[in-house]
């Protein structure tokens, strides 16, 4: 028998139909993250020995929070229609924890924009100034997967790129490509924390309601 009335089971149906939607935006972060760790053109700009690993901290983060959410999602949903309270602050106190990861990866992603994308160029750059095949090898990806050439106080070299008919430097085509990546984890991160607030607020709406039931009774 149902242990809340009137109202609080609006808020029991209303948090497994979140818990629905959650799993669901769990799936989709983990979609995004696994597309970000192996999308092929950020692959290859991030291999090679010395190439900077700073972005995928925040596509790890984003991929972790992706997972729980969706563990968490299930068990929220069984949490709601069971009522039980121990399985709902055990779902609230997730939430905050994925609330907490959510933040870190926007935040990460937004204040460590410029710090990754020098990162990566001063790889690319380094690359160039090392005349090895290795080196040569690390730019021509570079050239060919962002369609630039040299840096943006660098000589283009023609041996490197001698059908290079864009104007772009590599080092503003870097910047351009990782802060569009970065910026799709920040706002994910920062609009997932904000539905899991609503979903926050359920719980401990509904735990709080099964808790005067049971001291009613």
């Amino acid at each position: 028998m149902s242990k809340v009335q009137g109202g609080m089971k609006c808020v029991k149906y209303l948090l497994f139909a979140f818990n629905f939607i959650f799993w669901l935006s769990g799936l989709l972060v983990l979609a995004v993250g696994l597309w970000l760790r192996f999308d092929p053109n950020t692959v290859k700009l991030l291999t090679g020995d010395g190439a900077p690993d700073t972005f995928f901290i925040a596509v790890y983060i984003l991929l972790g929070a992706g997972g729980l959410m969706m563990v968490v999602g299930f068990f929220g949903c069984f949490g709601a229609i069971r009522e039980s309270q121990c399985l709902l602050a055990s779902f609230f106190a997730c939430l905050l924890i994925i609330f907490g990861a959510e933040i870190t990866a926007g935040v990460f992603g937004f204040l460590n924009k410029e710090q990754i994308a020098e990162e990566i160029q001063k790889f690319y750059s380094d690359s160039i100034a090392d005349d090895n095949v290795n080196g040569t090898a690390i730019a021509l990806i570079y050239h060919k997967t962002l369609n630039c050439c040299g840096g943006a106080s660098m000589e283009k070299n023609p041996e490197l790129c001698p059908d290079q008919t864009e104007e772009t430097d590599c080092h503003t085509a870097i910047l351009n490509f990782f802060d569009e990546k970065l910026l799709i984890i920040g706002y994910i991160g920062i609009g997932i924390a904000g539905v899991m607030i609503i979903g926050m607020i359920f719980s401990m709406v509904l735990c709080c309601a099964i808790r005067n039931s049971r001291e009613v009774i």
